[in-house]
């Protein structure tokens, strides 16, 4: 490494890896609470990490994370709140479902409440092996194995028909939407005995109308630009040394616990004569130190990356543990239209196709877009898919247009109608090939549980004799009980902070309000 790229090292008490919502929650904390001796490295060259919002049809879309999931002490609902950005006054839109099959006909509503209510029935008693520490039937080990064996039971006494065949194709497309809900490619892989780990807020689903990125306004307001490094991913993180990572030397040879020598850096200039914990290697060179760092670095990106990420590596329980753990790909297509052709009270299409509920041993481009369970109309001009899994991992490799045309097959097809317009703008996201996040959220897949969670968020010390760590990690993969959800994510970002501020003897630490104002949000707010 060269002497000039050495003397732009920086040095600070504590660097934050990303700026999504885990980063900017630990830079809020640690500012609240008098530090700002901080740096927030982000890869991209934008904040917010899974929180995006672009403008379609002069209506504010999310490419990511889409709703605040409930009100009851939801610190991300509360921070809405208090800066304005939720609407108080909020009359719920009428919410009309057709359900048709690749025919063209239409379900009876009667039928799709049915089967959905069934399918809501079947998923809480899989909660129930969590919440009740209840014992599985004997080789029942995932939530998909388990409402299959719920859906024979109830389908058997039925005879065949064509009626019970739409009931069989209505639990199919439920499941497709539970992947997306989830975060994986088959209900299968999601273990039923951690299902109900997840804990859901009460309160419904809230929609900022001013887009999710709004929530970024309140959570930088109090941020210098100057603490926000982007479009600076880390290459590695030295953390564990026998002795301290000296700056101030003007050779330093580190070491790490097994004695080896890293001297591919020896000459430090312009330094201050002080020891760090940690030095961060950026892709570009650059060298920060720091006492601690806050790691928020996405769960997709440490099962690619971990090996190589940190020297030394990552303990064999970490490493354990975030192979473990399923990250999956849930993508979107938002197709934008110059006039409606739906009728103005329907507000989705279910798609129920004639498929079993995983795909079968045909090519995945003749296939993947039968993952796709419906969709919605976001305004009367534009349309919202979803799809999950493999067949979003391979909706990503085709170009907008080619899923523009397929999406217009499609609902030709089930709406019987050749005259549906192909949109004017289709936009996909496209999650599993972004190399920052490597896909959408956490899942619990078979054989891992909140311990895993707990291990990946457990601190790691330089030294044993150490009084705070020198690395702590954050996001929504590291909160046992909200993984996958923006306050998850805030919550841990908040924690890993807050160790750091804990001094040795008791004292004050300034923490924002858990509790929800209920006059505010209980007079005319929508809470569905």
């Amino acid at each position: 490494m060269s002497e000039n790229a050495v003397k732009c090292a920086k040095y600070c008490k504590v660097l934050i890896v990303g700026a999504g919502a885990a980063g900017l929650s630990s830079a809020n904390h640690l500012l609240k609470n008098g530090c700002t001796d901080f740096l927030i490295l982000e890869a991209r060259n934008r904040i917010g990490g899974r929180i995006v919002s672009i403008d379609i049809d002069s209506q504010k879309v999310e490419l990511g994370a889409n709703w605040i999931h409930g009100v009851l002490g939801n610190p991300i609902y509360e921070l809405a709140m208090g800066s304005g950005l939720v609407s108080i006054i909020n009359i719920p839109k009428p919410h009309k479902i057709v359900a048709a099959t690749e025919d063209g006909k239409q379900v009876p509503i009667d039928i799709l409440h049915e089967i959905y209510e069934a399918y809501v029935t079947f998923l809480r008693r899989c909660e129930e092996y969590f919440l009740c520490q209840y014992i599985p039937p004997p080789d029942i080990l995932s939530v998909g194995e388990h409402i299959e064996l719920e859906r024979e039971l109830y389908l058997e006494e039925m005879p065949e028909s064509p009626e019970k065949r739409i009931k069989q194709l209505i639990f199919n497309c439920l499941l497709k939407r539970e992947t997306c809900i989830t975060g994986c490619d088959n209900m299968n892989e999601i273990d039923l005995l951690e299902l109900g780990s997840y804990t859901e807020l009460q309160g419904g689903n809230i929609v900022l109308p001013a887009g999710y990125s709004s929530i970024l306004g309140p959570l930088t307001e109090h941020l210098s630009p100057e603490q926000i490094i982007k479009a600076c991913p880390v290459r590695t993180i030295h953390w564990r040394r026998k002795g301290s990572i000296s700056a101030g030397s003007l050779t330093t040879v580190e070491e790490d616990a097994e004695g080896d020598s890293d001297d591919s850096d020896k000459t430090v200039t312009e330094a201050p004569t002080r020891n760090f914990n940690v030095k961060i290697e950026s892709e570009a060179g650059e060298i920060f130190y720091a006492d601690h760092v806050i790691c928020t670095i996405p769960l997709g990106v440490l099962k690619e990356k971990a090996d190589t990420l940190f020297s030394p590596a990552l303990p064999t329980y970490k490493r354990e543990s975030i192979e473990r753990l399923l990250f999956g790909t849930v993508d979107k297509i938002f197709l934008e239209y110059d006039r409606p052709f739906l009728n103005s009270t329907i507000s989705e299409v279910m798609l129920l196709w004639n498929d079993d509920a995983t795909t079968t041993k045909a090519s995945m481009k003749d296939v993947w877009f039968k993952k796709i369970y419906s969709f919605a109309k976001v305004t009367e001009t534009l349309l919202l898919g979803w799809i999950s899994g493999r067949e979003a991992e391979f909706m990503e490799t085709l170009s907008h247009d080619e899923v523009a045309d397929k999406c217009t097959e499609i609902l030709r097809k089930f709406l019987q109608d050749p005259f549906v317009p192909k949109p004017k703008r289709c936009i996909c996201t496209s999650w599993r090939n972004q190399p920052f996040c490597r896909g959408s959220y956490t899942a619990m897949a078979v054989g891992a549980s909140q311990d895993d969670i707990e291990n990946i968020a457990q601190p790691l010390y330089s030294d044993p004799h150490q009084s705070k760590p020198s690395i702590l990690f954050a996001g929504e993969h590291t909160h046992a009980n909200f993984y996958s959800t923006v306050h998850g994510a805030y919550l841990s970002g908040r924690t890993a902070a807050q160790v750091i501020l804990t001094p040795d003897s008791p004292q004050e630490i300034v923490m924002e309000s858990d509790s929800t104002d209920l006059s505010a949000w209980i007079q005319g707010i929508s809470l569905d």
